[in-house]
């Protein structure tokens, strides 16, 4: 793996012969982590930085070719199901050395405070790194790693796992296993969430509160199929008994927004359906609907179309177009700073919600089919489309299993409540990379079509549903995916 050195915020001291001694003297005083206050600044950095929404959104069924548009590596690669050929923001590898950053960072926290005289007083900061390096190890592994499946993780290699921080200048690692990986996240997990101090965040929005760390939990533990522990996660961050208030008014405010107040509302942090927000280097603001391959016409037909309910999604009223061919959703919206108050050239910033309320309420009620609770898994189905459907009508709109059955020609109450569920978040997530990951978890065939060559078609079982892992990885003892 590419080796991110942190000279900001802190000073890792790195052993390579002759140049130890000068290695080893901090660069100025920021180096020095002496207070519970500094190791926090500190943890600011300790999510990763770079934007996954451009190669799992563009390997995805959500993406067509139009024809014509512009070409980026992180968004036509991907498209072809080929090893992405970049490595600067949007891109896999890009992604792979931002996630280890951010485990640096956090292990860096860690090991400060493991070395404090008073440890206690670190408590809230320790929780906090805990909760960090547990996500980054999630993303990682469900990125570049086959899927947790309970019968063959022991077996799958996973990705390296690390709670030190590098001490020389190439470390070796070796993938384990994605059963490993999954030890270690829940380790992590359940080691930080209870340290978690909400009160010591100026802007709670981007660390882990108690209810972003709930909302991680909901995740990992529907991915690892333990579906009590994500109803019982899911029902902390809705504690306060309040989902609807927590969730996006699609259908009621949002409605009477323009695109720009769209744009700057969906990712803010006071939206209290955004439980965890990050900062990235990011041109996906204004590659996602340019490329050539993106949200056409038909796909916004196909995932914004009729749906059970018998309702029109609201969502589609606020389907943007720019030219003939570019469509859009008004979420993902690009900070642009220039490189001086009279450049024209600068760096795109993009702000992805990481975790949402809408997200636990799915997961709470994907859990509740596997644990044969459909009517509570239909009453939470109904929450969410109370918010999405336009001119919402409960004597209209209601979902029941009849009317499942009837919409999908599926008997069997449990799969057409899952395919419900999987739609619905198909057309809530749409152009921000979160269908990839049902993709995974179910196997669903992804077919992208081209219009001057034949359709090509990812199956299940295909290897190339692994991202690669990037080849300067190999220094450090790191197997590549097969292919």
């Amino acid at each position: 793996m590419k080796k991110l050195f942190i000279y900001i915020t802190a000073g890792l001291t790195l052993t390579a012969g002759g140049c130890k001694k000068f290695l080893e003297q901090p660069p100025d005083n920021r180096a020095e982590l002496n207070t519970p206050e500094q190791v926090a600044q500190l943890l600011g950095t300790a999510y990763p930085q770079g934007n996954y929404m451009a190669f799992a959104e563009s390997s995805s069924d959500n993406m067509a070719d139009k024809g014509a548009g512009e070409m980026d590596l992180t968004i036509s690669d991907p498209y072809h199901f080929i090893n992405v050929r970049e490595d600067e923001q949007d891109s896999p590898e890009n992604y792979w050395n931002s996630c280890y950053a951010a485990i640096a960072v956090a292990n860096l926290a860690l090991e400060t405070i493991n070395t404090a005289a008073n440890q206690q007083a670190y408590a809230a900061q320790k929780g906090e790194a805990l909760l960090a390096r547990a996500y980054a190890h999630f993303m990682l592994v469900n990125f570049f790693a086959e899927t947790y499946d309970p019968a063959t993780a022991a077996s799958k290699p996973g990705i390296p796992y690390v709670t030190m921080p590098e001490k020389v200048v190439i470390q070796q690692y070796e993938r384990k296993t994605v059963a490993y990986v999954y030890e270690m996240i829940e380790k992590d997990l359940l080691a930080g969430l209870p340290l978690i101090d909400d009160t010591k965040y100026k802007v709670p929005s981007y660390h882990f509160t108690r209810v972003a760390a709930n909302a991680f939990a909901t995740r990992f533990y529907l991915f690892k199929r333990d579906y009590t522990k994500t109803v019982e996660y899911a029902n902390l961050v809705f504690a306060n008994g309040n989902v609807v208030n927590m969730l996006r008014p699609w259908n009621t405010v949002y409605k009477t927004k323009t695109y720009q107040e769209l744009w700057a509302l969906y990712a803010k942090a006071t939206e209290p359906a955004n439980l965890l927000l990050v900062e990235t280097v990011s041109w996906w603001g204004r590659n996602y609907f340019t490329n050539r391959y993106g949200f056409t016409s038909a796909k916004r037909d196909q995932i914004l179309g009729a749906n059970v309910t018998g309702g029109p999604w609201a969502f589609r009223n606020h389907v943007y177009t720019q030219g003939v061919l570019n469509y859009m959703m008004p979420k993902v919206n690009e900070h642009f700073v220039r490189n001086s108050v009279n450049a024209n050239i600068g760096t795109g910033y993009v702000v992805v919600p990481l975790f949402t309320a809408e997200e636990v309420l799915f997961n709470r009620a994907e859990a509740y089919v596997y644990l044969n609770n459909t009517t509570a898994a239909l009453a939470d189905l109904n929450t969410y489309a109370a918010t999405r459907i336009d001119d919402y009508n409960a004597a209209n709109h209601t979902i029941t299993a009849n009317r499942i059955r009837l919409f999908y020609g599926i008997n069997d109450p449990q799969t057409g409540i899952l395919r419900t569920i999987i739609d619905f978040k198909r057309a809530e997530y749409v152009q921000e990379g979160m269908r990839w990951f049902d993709i995974l978890r179910y196997r669903i065939p992804v077919t992208h079509s081209f219009t001057d060559a034949a359709p090509d078609i990812l199956m299940g079982d295909d290897p190339r549903r692994l991202f690669q892992i990037p080849q300067s990885a190999s220094q450090s003892g790191i197997e590549p995916n097969p292919r």
